[in-house]
């Protein structure tokens, strides 16, 4: 085991002039599940090969305990990569699959014998290991190749996209496996998927990263409390965060009608900008309903709930605020807001809501960046 650091790290394909993976500052403690998470091209899976080897470090560098591993192969690095397609050999029985490394680094067949034993009791697989991989389902598969990674007792874990071949409600349950796993075996492991609530529900830390560049690493609670931008508060969370550009005045942000208050922080840094606008969030569970006319209010023609048992949404259209006020611009026109799931409101009516005190998010028009709140 062993912690990980990258340092101003960046990768550059050949033929292009922006960096895949730009000036990667990170640090992952001994035993910590780190996730990368972004949109596709976003450098997180070029960051996990640059760390296995995979990819050539262009500038900076990698370190795995105190040991510069920058320009050392991938076979000497101590670690072990679990990849998205499984890589696993059909003409092999489980157990074969699952020592084969071991196989060729001519570790003696007791100590195979014993590893193999071991990761499968570990990840049950004890009844399936003289079964050939088309004999598996495809949660059975990935497992098999999680264990071909344990049985190195590597110090890092690398894996890139493991669950992505899987179907929605296998997902579920083999990423509860997985995180349970890595607890208990306390190996440092860097995990990438390009699913913010995959990355939400597994890590102890979640790095964003968008257009190469790490815009914020933090727990699963303040990345989604407290986002560091705009493209952070808009990625995280599912449905999305309702953001949009409004017209600041006498402290309140105007929306439509409605006159949203802000607290002196966040005015006085706007007004430090020389702006007489700010970007502002609300995530869906932020809106309450209200009465029509009450301070802060505005109006959502509903066009269409989403029914999920325990929860429900509304989408609908904010009706005054980005048609009839060029002062206030919602970057989608859609409003999504939390209903309760037993009384859904009618498709065409016109709900009252409003933003719950404290739980907007305020963002620089100039730079996206979070302003205090």
């Amino acid at each position: 085991m062993a912690t990980v650091t990258y340092e101003k790290a960046s990768r550059i394909y050949p033929g292009t002039d922006a960096p895949a993976v730009d000036n990667l500052d990170l640090h992952i403690e001994d035993g910590e599940f780190l996730v990368l998470v972004g949109p596709s091209g976003c450098g997180k899976s070029t960051s996990l090969r640059m760390l296995a080897g995979l990819e050539d470090v262009d500038t900076g560098s990698i370190k795995i305990g105190e040991r510069d591993v920058t320009h050392i192969p991938p076979k000497d690095r101590d670690i072990a990569m679990v990849f998205q397609n499984y890589a696993l050999y059909p003409h092999m029985s489980v157990a074969d699959n699952m020592g084969f490394a071991l196989k060729i680094a001519s570790v003696k067949k007791d100590e195979i014998r014993r590893r193999v034993g071991d990761a499968a009791k570990l990840l049950d697989l004890e009844d399936y290991l003289d079964r050939k991989p088309k004999a598996l389902s495809g949660g059975q598969r990935q497992r098999v190749a999680m264990g071909r990674a344990i049985v190195r007792e590597p110090q890092v874990f690398l894996m890139d996209e493991p669950l992505s071949n899987l179907d929605a409600k296998l997902r579920v349950s083999t990423r509860t496996q997985i995180a349970s796993l890595q607890r208990r075996l306390g190996i440092t492991t860097v995990y990438v998927t390009h699913d913010q609530v995959e990355a939400m529900t597994m890590g102890d830390r979640v790095c964003v990263l968008k257009d190469g560049v790490l815009q914020q690493a933090d727990t699963p609670l303040n990345l989604y409390d407290k986002p560091a931008n705009v493209f952070v508060a808009g990625f995280i969370g599912s449905p999305a965060m309702n953001i949009g550009t409004f017209k600041l005045e006498d402290g309140h942000a105007h929306l439509g009608e409605a006159k949203i208050p802000l607290t002196r922080n966040t005015v006085a840094a706007v007004a430090d900008e020389g702006s007489s606008e700010l970007t502002l969030g609300f995530r869906p569970e932020s809106l309450e309903p209200a009465s029509k006319g009450a301070d802060g209010v505005f109006p959502v023609i509903v066009d269409v709930v989403e029914e999920l048992g325990s929860d429900a949404y509304l989408y609908g259209e904010a009706a005054g605020a980005a048609a009839d006020d060029p002062a206030a611009s919602l970057q989608s026109s859609t409003i999504i807001a939390r209903v309760e799931p037993r009384n859904v409101p009618k498709k065409g009516e016109t709900v009252y809501v409003k933003v719950k005190t404290g739980e907007e998010h305020a963002f620089s028009v100039k730079t996206g960046e979070r302003l205090p709140s």
